[in-house]
């Protein structure tokens, strides 16, 4: 597979990863944090803020994997 048109699928599979992802993330707060103390939250949205950089991480390496020689 050619290396921009990696890149370009990469791109796009990121920006489909973090609008699905940050809709749950604030769907499932809202739904089970709501009475929750403001610390509870602080520590909720600061884990799952960093966790969507993992899956990212796997496409990226991917995206950025030298193109094999025919």
């Amino acid at each position: 597979m050619p290396l921009r048109l990696r890149k370009l699928i990469g791109t796009i599979l990121i920006i489909i990863l973090v609008v699905v992802y940050a809709l749950a993330a604030v769907t499932f707060a809202s739904l089970l944090l709501g009475a929750a103390p403001w610390y509870v939250h602080l520590a909720y949205f600061f884990f799952t803020g960093l966790l969507w950089i993992l899956p990212a991480m796997l496409i990226i390496k991917w995206m950025e994997k030298p193109a094999r020689d025919r």
